[in-house]
């Protein structure tokens, strides 16, 4: 069940993404093939099918809309872009293949993800049948999650913490920030679209940050267990960059175990949902099994 809807809503966003993207060919060209290399290089979109996912949940149709949710993947894309500049975390490879800056150059890297950050929000308003006060909520709530307070934010802290020994709370904070934010945004734009109750909102919330940690626990683990085919990148670059992980922090036993423990909190944070609900459900388990 899991499998199929994943494929059926990957379908359509890259569908929604290119004919977003085919409006924009009078770009300069290098700026537009910069932008389409990164944002079709084989991403999981998975943030905005949690957004899809959390308007099936609360009763309503999540292709509905797909303008919101294309717009969360460009912002995602943007800031994998940023990250793996030389500046930043310094990758040459990106889920196997290689990275912005290698193919266009530094320069086209980094206004290629500024021109998927602007943009983004350009397709985010252009969602149709949305009440206006609704549609700038959410707006709201996704610029929030992608800025000095949220992703942003969790990117400096990460930047500043090369070398440094973490304790939980910071290396949560980061990561929650940096990883969780746009996740948390996903999920409440999801429900904010399709006029879930404040209780359900509630509860999304919830699900969201535990669904952030177990993907950012599971992550840090994949680093060290996975290999360059599964995860599309090399493996280790954690440890050669001394990032603090959940990992380095505790061990990979003990990784493994606030993983689960995170899956577990997420489930519960279901329990006001019935069937709906059941893809959001698969959606955290397969943490716990993912191998990219």
């Amino acid at each position: 069940m899991l499998k199929q809807y994943y494929q059926d809503k990957i379908k359509v966003i890259d569908e929604t993404l290119d004919r977003m993207l085919m409006r924009q060919q009078a770009l300069p060209p290098v700026i537009y093939d910069a932008m389409r290399y990164s944002l079709f290089a084989g991403g999981k979109r998975l943030r905005p099918i949690l957004l899809m996912a959390a308007a099936d949940a609360v009763g309503a149709k999540g292709t509905n809309y797909l303008p919101v949710a294309c717009g969360l993947e460009m912002i995602h894309t943007y800031s994998l872009i940023h990250d793996d500049l030389p500046a930043m975390d310094n990758d040459d490879y990106r889920r196997g293949k290689l990275t912005n800056h290698k193919v266009f150059g530094e320069g086209m890297a980094i206004l290629a993800g500024d021109a998927l950050l602007t943009q983004a929000f350009e397709f985010i308003l252009s969602q149709p049948g949305v009440e206006a006060q609704i549609l700038v909520a959410v707006t709201r709530e996704i610029a929030a999650a992608a800025g000095p307070a949220g992703m942003v934010g969790g990117q400096v802290v990460d930047l500043f913490s090369e070398g440094k020994r973490l304790d939980y709370d910071t290396l949560r904070y980061m990561h929650q920030a940096k990883t969780g934010a746009l996740f948390k945004a996903a999920l409440r734009a999801g429900g904010m679209l399709a006029g879930a109750s404040e209780q359900h909102i509630t509860a999304l919330t919830e699900y969201a940050e535990q669904f952030g940690l177990a993907f950012q626990i599971t992550d840090d683990i994949l680093d060290v267990t996975g290999t360059q085919a599964e995860i599309g990148k090399p493996v280790g670059s954690d440890e050669r960059n001394d990032k603090a992980t959940y990992v380095t922090l505790y061990s990979l036993d003990t990784a493994g175990q606030l993983a689960a423990q995170a899956v577990g909190a997420a489930h519960a944070a279901l329990n006001g949902f019935g069937d709906e609900a059941a893809i959001l459900r698969q959606m955290v388990d397969s943490l716990l099994s993912r191998t990219n």
